[in-house]
């Protein structure tokens, strides 16, 4: 039998998009404007009376009945910020930021990256997690840029 542990691995995607990057950073900085974009959200929700900023708290219920909290702890306006699953993954740990960084007038590049840590389960089970939410980020991020460059 597969021994089952602990994993930490990391997820990082970056995407080009043609428009100005305020334009992007308007899109993902709306924390609850996710069934817009990301992959399979039924709904977000905030659980906070903040709405931006460090301390904003959401809640994303997924097509599968699968809920999802989220906490900002790190927000740069314009450039990026992070955020921590604190319910509804398979992990003890999960860490990402969304950072946008401007290339030319319309052309903006963001970069989605994550840190995580598993609960127990085998070497197996983790890296197809791992496989799952690159997979995930990358179909996310394509439908982020089709919504930004129509």
């Amino acid at each position: 039998m597969a021994k089952k542990s602990f994993h930490t691995g990391t997820v990082k995607k970056t995407i080009k998009i043609k428009v100005a990057k305020d334009k992007v950073w308007k899109k993902v900085s709306n924390i609850v404007g996710l069934p817009t974009w990301l992959v399979d959200v039924k709904k977000t929700v905030y659980l906070s009376k903040k709405k931006t900023d460090v301390g904003a708290v959401r809640l994303i219920t997924f097509e599968d009945g699968n809920q999802i909290e989220e906490h900002v702890v790190a927000w740069k306006k314009g450039e990026y910020f992070t955020y921590v699953a604190t319910e509804g993954l398979p992990l003890r740990a999960y860490v990402a930021t969304i950072s946008v960084k401007s290339k030319s007038k319309n052309l903006t590049e963001l970069t989605w990256q994550s840190y995580l840590n598993s609960e127990k389960m085998t070497e197996k089970e983790f890296l197809d997690f791992i496989v799952f939410m690159g997979a995930f980020y990358e179909a996310s991020l394509e439908n982020l840029k089709a919504s930004l460059e129509k």
